[in-house]
């Protein structure tokens, strides 16, 4: 009996003893305190996006640049153009019977109007299978040329139409004829020489004319024009006809006549007169 309270005394002393260190071990819990506000963690609460039912407005994400043109300050010059019309001048390198020089010019008077003017004498003979006759004498030629060319930057060429009045003095020498004969079967007409002359004639016309100019080196102008003209005024000696006036051409076909040059001429500047000019804003896109 003795033993029996020893061992369960001793067992009692063991199990206390088990449970005070299991006691220590665990976590201890803080208690809470009655009236203490707890702390807690503010939650985010993630909110669904809502999009919007009324229809947005379309916006134009291409970029627009404004783009100023940079124009060049034209000048244009005024000055006298002088020259020879090449055409009358070597003529007579491969027709021996004619001799003839015309010098011409023209004066800028606006942007698009040319004060112009021709001077010229020529001596032809001319030779048909009726008469023969020498036409000597000098001719003058003042009007106005309108050019319908716009250049670009500081070009100076020349697409004209203009106007002359042009008048001549010439004399008339008839070298030889021939007698019309109706039947030549039977007899040839034979020549008969004359050396008779007219002197003091005259002649006026109005001329169209319509032509090119071509800046070719500086200041240096090469120019063709083609020109028609009709008889104001013709002083006809009596018993022979001007069937050729210096600087109408001929007149075989009445009172009407053409004419054409090919000038060579150089540029004499006199002052210089700033164009006006407006800078044009241009809005371009750019293409993806």
């Amino acid at each position: 009996m003795k033993h029996t309270l020893r061992s369960f005394f001793s067992l009692f002393l063991l199990l206390s003893m088990t449970l005070g260190h299991s006691q220590e071990t665990s976590p201890k819990v803080k208690p809470t305190i009655q009236g203490e506000k707890e702390t807690s963690v503010p939650k985010v609460v993630e909110k669904e996006q809502q999009v919007s039912a009324t229809p947005l407005t379309m916006v134009n994400t291409d970029a627009v640049i404004i783009k100023k043109d940079s124009i060049f300050q034209k000048t244009d010059r005024y000055g006298l153009r002088v020259g020879v019309d090449l055409y009358k001048l070597t003529r007579g390198l491969y027709d021996n019977n004619y001799k003839g020089l015309e010098i011409v010019g023209d004066y800028r008077l606006t942007k698009k109007y040319f004060l112009a003017a021709e001077i010229g004498n020529e001596n032809k003979t001319t030779d048909d299978d009726r008469v023969n006759f020498t036409t000597k004498g000098s001719y003058l030629k003042a009007g106005f040329d309108y050019n319908g060319y716009q250049n670009w930057l500081n070009m100076e060429n020349i697409i004209s139409i203009g106007l002359r009045y042009g008048f001549s003095t010439f004399n008339q020498e008839l070298n030889n004829y021939r007698i019309y004969n109706a039947n030549p079967y039977f007899q040839e007409t034979p020549i008969i020489q004359s050396g008779q002359k007219f002197d003091g004639l005259s002649a006026s016309w109005i001329e169209v004319v319509a032509g090119i100019k071509a800046k070719v080196f500086n200041n240096v102008f090469v120019g063709f024009s083609l020109r028609l003209n009709r008889l104001v005024s013709n002083k006809e000696p009596e018993n022979f006809s001007n069937l050729y006036i210096p600087g109408f051409n001929r007149t075989y076909d009445g009172s009407f006549g053409v004419g054409l040059n090919y000038t060579v001429t150089y540029f004499v500047p006199i002052y210089k007169k700033k164009a006006k000019t407006v800078a044009k804003v241009v809005d371009e896109k750019n293409k993806k």
